[in-house]
């Protein structure tokens, strides 16, 4: 529960802090539990790639498996993305040199890693909050902070150029379009919604 809090508490602070620029998007919010396994993925999978830009949270002493097949879907769509950790404890392979998870999740293009040590941010929030007569509390001082490096980091991998050639954009999100085996809908209709939103993203700049 605290966690599903938190997501919602990040979201309003990021669309808050980008003027409204950025509306997220939450997994928790899309999933019907009366749907089978298979039809959560889909519509996460699917919500994923219909979005402009994505965000994944990686924290915790071992990476969550879906988090990180998620950002792989994404980095194949090519969608800016950014790699938020806020867990203070070491994890990876990389030691001090590189980012604080998994070699093979890091230097994908248009993807920003920010992270932020949770525990020290609070207390600098927490800090703050007194100093200032707790008008505001630490807790929502610290989300601020977060939401803000989120925005500035998507902004940073906005202005990143599109890896995916033009000549292969269409194919890609074909095979993207099959490659899940999406369980409703047949080959050709996902084509069809998938070549759609390539045309779409393409229109945006985002392709």
């Amino acid at each position: 529960m605290a966690e599903l809090h938190t997501n919602v508490l990040l979201s309003q602070a990021i669309n808050k802090h980008s003027s409204g620029k950025f509306i997220p998007i939450l997994p928790q919010d899309l999933e019907q539990r009366d749907l089978s396994p298979h039809a959560i993925r889909d519509e996460d999978l699917r919500a994923l790639l219909s979005s402009d830009l994505a965000l994944f949270t990686y924290d915790g002493a071992e990476l969550d498996a879906g988090t990180v097949v998620e950002y792989m879907v994404a980095k194949m769509a090519d969608i800016p993305s950014v790699i938020l950790r806020t867990d203070f404890r070491g994890a990876g392979d990389q030691g001090k040199a590189g980012d604080p998870w998994n070699l093979m999740s890091s230097n994908w293009p248009r993807t920003v890693g920010v992270s932020v040590n949770a525990m020290v941010g609070y207390k600098e929030s927490l800090a703050k909050a007194f100093s200032e007569g707790q008008k505001t509390t630490g807790g929502e001082y610290m989300i601020d902070d977060v939401a803000q490096k989120v925005v500035a980091g998507f902004e940073q991998a906005m202005r990143q150029p599109p890896r995916l050639p033009k000549e292969l954009r269409g194919p890609v999100y074909q095979w993207l379009a099959l490659m899940p085996g999406f369980r409703d809908g047949n080959d050709e209709s996902n084509l069809a919604r998938l070549s759609k939103l390539c045309m779409e993203k393409q229109d945006k700049g985002l392709l």
